[in-house]
């Protein structure tokens, strides 16, 4: 294969087996990884991201572990980070390979768009604060049908935090009406992992269990599982309301540690909120067809070869 071919994404849904896919296929063409998930990028959350760096068997890969827990990372420094990291590894003569489930990331850096940083407006986070986050969904629902935005999907605003701040970005972009500007085109073929409906729920009961009550190979410790990680977190001096923001396990596991869930009230609703989350993902893919990115879907059961064989054969072909 072409070294200075297009770049490759690799996205689906919540437990579909991306990541051991993309590092294979990159071990394979002399690939490097471009994480395209809103929560990796965190240091020591490890367990509740998902990174299972063992997957990527040696492969290099970027965007995970680049800021501190308690900050907010964004999607405009996300483009940023994410053109960085493709140019280096252009200049190194290897083959981009963007993976991950975050599709808002996924597609504004396929769109090439740039967008302005959003400075927090006091005046307005003080007029919200303290509305329910039913209230502040409908807010933000309005502000997106006024503006035509695609962004901040129910996904990214599951905490009243969130749903702010996505409020405070839709309401300075009605204000401050700019063109968006374009980087660099990026060429990319772009590969779905397709997983059935009953096979992604099995999937994901099975490894919330392993996740909860297992000692993980990545950022733990023997018998570390993830409620000791965010206790860990928490003992940092990391707000719990800073581990709320970032939802599904962060947001059910520390109300489990403050006691306002018990263990199987925890477990109950972080598993129904993570299948929630995944049928999400795939609406997002789905819209993302609709909006003209194509998008050759593969079966996720199909052995690791077969995969690989088909991706690059699609490669070769587009």
């Amino acid at each position: 294969m072409d070294r200075q071919q297009r770049m490759i994404t690799i996205l689906g849904p919540t437990a579909s087996g991306k990541t051991p896919l993309a590092a294979a296929l990159a071990a394979r063409i002399g690939g490097e990884i471009i994480s395209a998930d809103s929560r990796q990028v965190y240091r020591r959350m490890d367990i509740g991201t998902g990174k299972d760096l063992a997957d990527y068997q040696g492969v290099p890969y970027h965007l995970i572990d680049i800021c501190e827990p308690g900050t907010k990372y964004n999607l405009f420094q996300y483009q940023q980070d994410f053109f960085d990291a493709y140019e280096q590894i252009r200049q190194r003569g290897a083959v981009p390979i963007l993976c991950g489930g975050t599709g808002l990331y996924i597609e504004a850096v396929l769109k090439g768009y740039h967008l302005s940083p959003v400075p927090q407006n006091p005046e307005l986070r003080s007029q919200l604060e303290g509305k329910p986050l039913a209230e502040l969904t409908m807010m933000l629902q309005e502000l997106k049908e006024q503006n035509g935005s695609h962004m901040h999907n129910t996904t990214d605003v599951d905490s009243c935090q969130r749903a702010i701040r996505a409020i405070e970005i839709e309401t300075y972009n009605k204000e401050h009406p700019t063109p968006l500007r374009e980087l660099p085109a990026i060429d990319s073929t772009i590969i779905g992992v397709n997983i059935d409906r009953e096979l992604r729920r099995e999937k994901i009961t099975r490894r919330l269990k392993a996740r909860l009550e297992e000692r993980q190979q990545v950022g733990a410790s023997a018998g570390m599982g993830m409620v000791d990680e965010v206790r860990g977190l928490l003992a940092e001096g990391i707000a719990a309301e800073d581990l709320t923001y970032y939802g599904l396990e962060y947001k059910y596991v520390t109300e489990y540690v403050l006691g306002h869930l018990s263990y199987n009230e925890m477990f109950r609703q972080l598993e129904i909120a993570i299948h929630q989350f995944a049928k999400r993902q795939m609406t997002w893919f789905r819209g993302m067809e609709r909006r003209g990115f194509v998008i050759h879907w593969i079966d996720a059961t199909l052995p690791l070869e077969e995969k690989i064989a088909a991706i690059l054969k699609l490669c070769n072909e587009v």
